[in-house]
């Protein structure tokens, strides 16, 4: 099955408001550990049984994913994936950097963005050729060259199992990044961090996970403003990719050395020497 994005791009931005409302009106609720540091809140549930039931009622030839129920109804290679609340901590301590994010996954590849901050007041789509906008505005990513003039988002910190190994390389890339470009950042959100790319907020985003929910509708978005979109050896990203690169053209190649060189040895080069660190009198 194939479909025009643009044909159901109102539906989802329906689908999203009626997320958006409760992340806005309702508290967080009682919280339930999903894992080590790991958590969904009342309003993360309630986001995604309203948005599964208004969607298997508009669209019930597509299937749909959701962060905290999995999969449910059979597709022919369509797939919503949800997030229902994308930067839940950030939620539970009154952080404004959170929001809902909705995209459409047409055999593996992402084809239509819907991503709304309710506490900043802003909303992010994009379709497949439609370009992609903010608040209806149309967006454009930065026009940055140089990674000392780039700042670039980091994705956050594994937890859970094996979080030490899985780290390792995250904190290589990090003290990588903050020798070589303006500032490194992290908010929390993957969302945020790529229609942030796309709207040229910041420079670029390095996130090194992949889960559709989390990234499908912000790598629509990206491309649709002018980033490109990798995974970490510089192939095109998709759902199956390991990690998600997003970036200014001008300043990917450059991200894509250093990102795979960090994250292959878990050391940076940026490190340094034993010697360097000892201080004399």
């Amino acid at each position: 099955m194939t479909i025009d994005a643009r044909t159901i791009l109102p539906i989802a931005e329906r689908a999203v408001s009626i997320a958006s409302e409760i992340i806005r009106t309702k508290a967080p609720g009682v919280v339930t550990a999903k894992g080590d540091r790991d958590m969904a809140t009342e309003v993360d549930y309630a986001v995604e049984h309203a948005v599964r039931k208004f969607l298997s009622r508009e669209t019930p030839e597509i299937s749909f994913l959701g962060e905290e129920e999995g999969v449910s109804r059979s597709g022919d290679g369509l797939m919503w994936a949800l997030d229902p609340v994308d930067g839940t901590a950030n939620f539970l301590h009154g952080i404004p950097l959170c929001g809902v994010s909705l995209g459409l996954v047409d055999k593996n590849m992402p084809t239509l963005g819907v991503i709304d901050l309710p506490f900043l007041n802003i909303r992010y789509s994009a379709a497949e050729g439609a370009g992609a906008q903010a608040n209806g505005l149309s967006m454009q990513v930065s026009e940055a060259r140089d990674l000392r003039t780039a700042i670039v988002a980091l994705g956050d910190y594994a937890v859970g199992e094996n979080a030490l190994d899985r780290n390792r390389p995250r904190l290589a890339l990090t003290q990588e990044l903050a020798a070589r470009v303006q500032r490194v950042r992290m908010f929390g959100s993957a969302a945020i961090d790529l229609v942030w790319v796309a709207e040229g907020r910041i420079d670029a985003n390095i996130m090194l996970s992949n889960n559709a929910w989390d990234t499908a509708a912000g790598v629509i978005i990206a491309r649709e403003a002018g980033a490109i979109v990798v995974d970490l050896d510089g192939s095109p990203h998709t759902m199956n990719s390991s990690a998600t690169l997003a970036a200014s053209p001008g300043i990917l190649a450059d991200l894509v050395e250093l990102a795979a060189e960090a994250t292959r040895t878990g050391v940076s080069r940026s490190q340094p020497k034993r010697d360097d660190m000892i201080q004399t009198p």
